[in-house]
Order: C-alpha cells, then structure tokens, then sequence
C-alpha cells in the first residue's frame, strides 16, 4: 500500500431548511425562511483514517444546533445569524477551528390586502434569493459574503454587442446595434474581515441597506444603461456597490446570457421579422454565453 494521508477535509449539515416567525407587540408577524448549510474543519484526521468517530461533530447535532442558534438569536439580518452559527462551533469544540456556515434566504414578501399590507400574510415572491456565506475561523476573525442569486431580468432593447473581430474564421456571430438582453443575476459583495461575532454584529445596521443598494444599482445599471456588453455593464455596477459601502472590500458578479434568437420568417409570404421588424423571437436554454468579474478597491 502507498503511504496516503488526509491533506483536506470537511463535513457537515447541507439542506437544513428554517422558518421563524418574528412576533410584534401590535400584532404584526415578520417570517424568514432559510436553507442552511453547516461545514466544519479541525483535528478530523482520526475520523476518516481511524474510523474514530470521537472527533466528529455529529451532522445531526449541527442540524438541531441551527435550530436552537435560530431559536435563540435573531435571523435578521442573516449575516448576523450566519457569523453567531459559525462562531459557535468553533466556540464549543475545542478541536474544530474552520466553520463555514451559508445561509440561503427565501422571498416572502407581505400581501397588500384592502389597499394595506395584510399583518400575517405574504406570497413567494418570484426565485429570486438572498446567499450568505460566512466563515469563522479560529484566531482569525470571520470572513462574509453577501449575495444575491437567481434575479432573472430582461430589457427587450437599449442592448447592443460588436466591435469584435469578425474577420476571424471561425466567427459567423453578425454585430448588433440591437438586442434582447436577459440574464439570471448572481451577485456577491464581501465584506472586509470581522475581527469577532461582536464586531459583526455592530455592523449589522450595514447588511440589510447593502443588499437593498445592491439590487437597486443593479436595477437601474441594467435598465438604464445602453449596455456596449455584459462585460462592461457589470463592471459598472461593482463600481457603484464598492462606492456605495465603505465596508465591502470586493465585488462580483455572474451573468450568464438567455438568449432569445429573432426568427426568420421571411419563408411566409415575405414576413419581415428580423432586425427592425423583429417582434417574435425563440428563447433559447443553451448554450449561452457565461460572464464572470470580480472587482476590487
């Protein structure tokens, strides 16, 4: 047998899903519905070469210790409740020194019932959701990004894509003045270190404004913008989320296009649908283009 070691290893709680319902003195209920996912690093080695299960953390204790940190602690924002459950493991177990801890949050957004927004009653308000991703680690602070996935936008014009080579020979792509352009945003800011649970949580007056600034920079970017390219239409988000919170040190996002393709139909007594005339179009699934940027101070 060659000799072999562990040279990296995690596990963990993946899928755990949460619902807390927030109560209001005056009657009013908040709720907030998460996936969470729980991983942990430390002095595991034994577990998987010694088959000593002593140094394991059981995946179901991290499954009920998520409820409880939920019970216990407020989940809004959820950066705040993200750091509070990584810091707890690596508090409790004096063995595990890396927890990684995202948190995926759902959209309920509250019903307007008689031209008011009802107390108690909300609807799934489109895919979109919000990531948290957050990692603890011992002697070394904790590390979070903030994000924003599944956002699917569209803008029927005010898109456009050429200036490239289109002598090259494998080229057939025509330029375009013109164009539906259609994405499913993912996004993510991270912030600078946090030094303890305790400095993340005299931030989090920051996380919620950021999420919100966030998506209205991509909003107003991408409807606003006569966009030369998806490329240079997200580097000018990032530029305005790094401008718009001192604290956030990096910014990314991926884009990958939906593609909807003008469809000839010139085959039917001469119908113009192409270019200027073009109305009916074929949305396409794949393959499509993927852009991808990160974006530093």
């Amino acid at each position: 047998m060659p000799q072999a070691q562990v040279s990296y290893a995690k596990y963990g709680k993946d899928n755990v899903r949460v619902f807390k319902v927030q109560k209001h003195p005056d009657g009013t209920q908040d709720v907030f519905e998460f996936t969470v996912c729980t991983m942990l690093e430390g002095d595991i080695e034994t577990s998987y070469t010694k088959a000593d299960n002593s140094v394991v953390v059981p995946t179901d204790t991290q499954k009920q210790t998520t409820y409880i940190v939920a019970k216990q602690n407020p989940v809004d924002p959820p950066e705040t409740f993200a750091a509070v459950l990584a810091n707890h493991f690596i508090e409790r177990y004096a063995h595990i020194h890396v927890a990684h801890v995202k948190v995926i949050q759902h959209k309920w957004t509250r019903m307007t019932v008689d031209g008011k927004p009802h107390p108690h009653s909300f609807f799934r308000d489109g895919q979109e959701t919000r990531i948290i991703e957050c990692t603890a680690t011992e002697g070394q602070g904790i590390s979070i990004r903030s994000g924003i996935k599944d956002l699917l936008v569209l803008k029927s014009t005010g898109s456009a894509f050429y200036g490239y080579d289109t002598e090259d020979k494998y080229t057939i792509l025509p330029e375009t003045d013109d164009r539906i352009l259609s994405t499913s945003v993912e996004c993510g800011w991270k912030w600078n270190k946090f030094a303890s649970v305790d400095d993340v949580k005299k931030a989090e007056a920051k996380f919620n404004p950021a999420w919100e600034a966030a998506r209205k920079i991509t909003f107003e970017t991408f409807a606003k913008e006569e966009s030369p390219s998806v490329q240079n239409t997200m580097y000018k988000m990032c530029e305005q989320i790094l401008a718009a919170e001192s604290g956030v040190e990096a910014v990314d996002y991926t884009l990958p296009n939906k593609h909807y393709f003008q469809i000839d139909l010139s085959w039917f007594e001469g119908t113009k649908n192409t270019g200027k005339d073009a109305e009916v179009y074929a949305p396409q699934t794949d393959p499509n283009g993927l852009i991808h940027v990160v974006v530093t101070r």
